[in-house]
């Protein structure tokens, strides 16, 4: 299995579970390994024999900037079922993070793993 992939895409949006942050948008960074088979795409050099990471890209802002979630977990789920049922990935792992979260970290969040390897 080849991967396709993206790096730290960040999207403004509500999550959380308290008060303050329903009312304040909050960055969220995520990194997404799709599985796929690029053989057609090399072959070809035809955008459409390839999963388009740019499509996969504008999907996820879209939908993430417009949802609302308590927890990073349930965001996280969300996001893999979008993309394994609407890009047609068998597999997937993704890493959802929330960026200054806590107090010393640079980073919190959820890692997944979603579908079957092929």
């Amino acid at each position: 299995m080849d991967l396709v992939y993206i790096r730290e895409l960040q999207v403004e949006t509500i999550i959380g579970i308290y008060d303050w942050e329903r009312q304040v948008r909050q960055t969220v960074s995520l990194d997404l390994e799709m599985g796929t088979d690029i053989r057609a795409a090399a072959a070809t050099e035809d955008i459409e024999n390839t999963l388009n990471y740019k499509s996969v890209s504008k999907r996820l802002i879209s939908f993430i900037s417009e949802s609302e979630f308590l927890l990073v977990e349930t965001m996280a789920e969300e996001i893999a079922q979008l993309v394994l049922d609407e890009f047609s990935v068998p597999w997937l792992r993704l890493r959802l993070g929330k960026p200054g979260a806590i107090r010393g970290a640079k980073d919190v969040g959820v890692i997944i793993e979603r579908g079957e390897r092929i």
